[in-house]
């Protein structure tokens, strides 16, 4: 303690001594910083280089507890349910369980309509990869389940497959509906494939090129799909099944002229339902914070229209469609038909992204709201493995609902407990109780989809809000929603990805591009455009781009150099070249005339011309005048010498802060540059190039004997510091200029 306590003053003057020397190297930093070039970095590099130890490991070699870590990483209930604490979660979930499962009963039953399979078979997907999830997800709040962009994507692929009719007659149901099951499952374990293949790859990055509007816009337009699909069991018609590009336009038309063909009994079921449903969640809005749980008004509206449809006879006496026999119990596995798999293939990498985006969407939203982390890998494999199993147990690809998770967290939902509890009920519902819902109205099923669509087209609003805060952003939703209602889902989402990647490259082939000036007494550049307190500093020009320079911009980044430094570069290099032409043409006919001359003069008079002999000393001291003379007299290949304009800077300084890559085309193009500035006497500088990029500058041999990387500083205040100190150098030679 003594030697602590007598330590303190000392320590706090020395604390005292070092910040005071931090402000005054701050303060005359462009004065006294040492100037840093890649040459000096790398010495730095050389003399503090830490040993590099070896990162990989032989599977001969894995330990256990590697394997004990692999197993934790990919069965991620091992790591959470040991510390589940009972006593302050428990009574959360389960009643958060109940509330999600009341909301997966109707919405199973159907989403199952969407897909164009019979209600059981979503009641089977709302129990089978909410379990599987359970045990492998990461996400502590999202519902997986059916969800309505996903059953349509599959609708769209199943009726393609399996089609109402075929060659002008009606297919029996009972076989057009076990044919539908059996694409259906085969495409639930095909899309498990992909995801399970791309989280053991990590390929979760995969996402991010689906951009927040393309998202926005394909569920929209995937909205509007369902709410289309829907108008065939709201007006009791039967048509005929579309697909491929255009087919909602044909729905939409055939519709319209079937209209006079709408059954009465059904469009005031599906009103009424509709009516009933919308008032409930507007007393759900209202009264959210003085009830403890939403009122269940889907739950209440299957129980109260199955048994006004059983009481009345809606089927019998008014022709009402009706969910039919519900089978109870469970279906055996059944291994997917491996011949579907070539037509599948296309549709179910699709419908394997976008349930990925929308899952891992909703999944970080609530991570980043509660404290938590979702790795977006295991996700896909957690994803993945519940649509792999599902579909061997007859389910059909699904996803996470936005309505049910928000339900799900709202109503004190703390872990996936409350998922393995909503399942469990949907167990109880399949084996005792799903029979009792086959009076059930078709109808009203379509009034509770149409409804819970009411969220995702709100989202056609957007329009609005990307008009104000972003017009790029506005045309990729634009595209998205148009190509996506135009071509259907598979094709929609493949042009709107292709035409925001296109996007991406237009906007990189025009960044913003500026000169730089100082900021007096400090070492910061700002572009003088911009800030008023920034000046460019005499004598040197200072240039950026806001976006790395590749193939695509490297043109556009040249010519805008030339034309932000105010000088005509290819001008003054076109003429200094056909002024040296000319001067060396003139030469030569000098030359060509004196000879012409000294052969019409003959022989004697070469004699009189003929110059007296002297002694070698005198040869030597003549040499040596002409040479000093010629040292001292003015380079002819100047632009001064030739009559040219000279730029008002010596010194031009290229900030490839923002490169993040070099290509080929890159490296050309910026020894295009060194070459074209130097011809017309100005020396270039690069600054605040990163490591990486270095590395490549070196593998694709751009620095040779002309340009060094003393070439090359550390920063902007380095470069112009440096150039500075070396003003305009004047060339020993006539400069030729070779463009790569």
């Amino acid at each position: 303690m003594g030697l602590a306590d007598a330590s303190g003053p000392r320590d706090t003057q020395a604390l005292l001594s070092a910040t005071q020397a931090v402000e005054l190297r701050r303060r005359d930093y462009h004065m006294e910083r040492p100037l840093l070039n890649q040459e000096h970095l790398e010495e730095l590099g050389r003399w503090g280089s830490a040993p590099r130890t070896r990162q990989w490991r032989t599977w001969l070699q894995c330990s256990h507890a590697r394997a004990r870590a692999l197993l934790l990483q990919h069965l991620p209930v091992l790591v959470w349910l040991p510390r589940y604490p009972v006593r302050d979660w428990l009574l959360g979930d389960l009643l958060s369980g109940m509330s999600v499962a009341i909301m997966q009963l109707p919405q199973g039953l159907a989403y199952a309509l969407l897909a164009g399979l019979p209600p059981v078979f979503g009641l089977y997907s709302s129990f089978y990869p909410v379990f599987i999830y359970f045990l492998f997800g990461t996400s502590r709040h999202i519902s997986v389940g059916t969800f309505a962009v996903m059953s349509v994507m599959v609708g769209s692929v199943t009726e393609s497959l399996a089609p109402q009719t075929l060659n002008d007659s009606t297919i029996n149901e009972t076989t057009r509906d076990a044919e539908r099951v059996r694409v259906a499952s085969t495409l639930s374990v095909l899309v498990g494939l992909f995801q399970v293949g791309l989280g053991l790859i990590h390929f979760g990055f995969l996402v991010t090129y689906l951009s927040e509007p393309l998202v926005r816009g394909y569920t929209t337009a995937a909205a509007v799909q369902v709410f289309v699909s829907q108008l065939k069991y709201v007006f009791g018609l039967h048509l005929s099944s579309h697909s491929g590009p255009l087919s909602l336009i044909y729905t939409v038309l055939e519709v319209c002229r079937k209209l006079p063909q709408s059954k009465v009994s059904t469009v005031v079921t599906a009103a009424v339902a509709g009516v009933v449903l919308l008032v409930v969640k507007l007393l759900n809005d209202k009264l959210r914070r003085q009830l403890p749980m939403p009122i269940p008004g889907e739950l209440l509206m299957l129980i109260g229209a199955t048994g006004i449809s059983y009481g009345m006879g809606l089927k019998h006496i008014f022709g009402v469609d009706v969910v039919g026999n519900i089978s109870a119990g469970l279906v055996p596995p059944v291994a997917p038909n491996t011949q579907l798999f070539s037509k599948l293939v296309g549709s179910a990498f699709t419908i394997a992204v976008v349930g990925f985006a929308i899952a891992i969407s909703l999944g970080k939203i609530f991570a980043l709201r509660h404290g938590y982390r979702v790795d977006s890998n295991q996700e896909l494999v957690a994803l993945g493995l519940s649509n792999l199993i599902g579909g061997i147990f007859q389910c059909f690809p699904v996803s996470c609902s936005m309505s049910r998770s928000l339900v799900q967290e709202s109503t004190g939902g703390n872990s996936q407990v409350a998922g393995a509890i909503s399942s469990l009920f949907i167990l109880l519902i399949i084996v005792k109780l799903g029979e009792l819902f086959r009076d059930l109205p078709k109808a009203v099923l379509a009034a509770i989809i149409i409804v819970n669509l009411k969220g995702m087209l709100r989202q056609l609003s957007d329009v609005c809000s990307f008009w104000k805060a972003n017009r790029a952003d506005l045309l990729i939703w634009l595209v998205t929603f148009a190509a996506t209602i135009l071509l259907n889902l598979d094709l929609g989402l493949m042009v709107s990805v292709v035409f925001s990647l296109l996007l991406v490259v237009v906007r990189t082939q025009m960044p913003h591009y500026s000169i730089l000036g100082q900021v007096p007494d400090t070492d910061i550049y700002r572009d003088v455009a911009e800030y008023s307190e920034a000046k460019e500093v005499p004598g040197v020009k200072v240039f950026r781009s806001s976006a790395t320079v590749y193939f695509a911009n490297a043109d556009f980044y040249s010519d805008a150099l030339k034309q932000r430094c105010g000088v005509d570069v290819d001008f003054l290099i076109s003429q200094k070249k056909k002024l040296l032409k000319k001067r060396e043409q003139l030469k030569l006919k000098q030359l060509q005339k004196e000879k012409k001359l000294q052969k019409q003069a003959g022989p004697l008079l070469s004699a009189c011309l003929a110059p007296q002999q002297v002694s070698p000393g005198d040869k030597m001291e003549d040499a040596t005048a002409n040479g000093q003379e010629d040292s001292k007299a003015p380079d002819g290949s100047t632009l001064k010498a030739l009559g040219l304009p000279q730029p008002d800077f010596h010194s031009l300084i290229l900030d490839l802060g923002a490169l993040s890559f070099v290509d080929t085309v890159c490296l050309k193009s910026l020894k295009n540059i060194f070459h074209d500035f130097r011809d017309i006497e100005v020396e270039v500088y690069m600054a605040a190039c990163h490591s990486p990029v270095v590395s490549q500058l070196e593998a694709g041999h751009f620095f040779d004997a002309s340009i060094t990387k003393k070439h090359l500083f550390a920063s902007v205040h380095d470069a112009v510091t440096f150039a500075l100190q070396h003003p305009r150098p004047v060339p020993d030679s006539p400069v030729s200029v070779t463009r790569l």
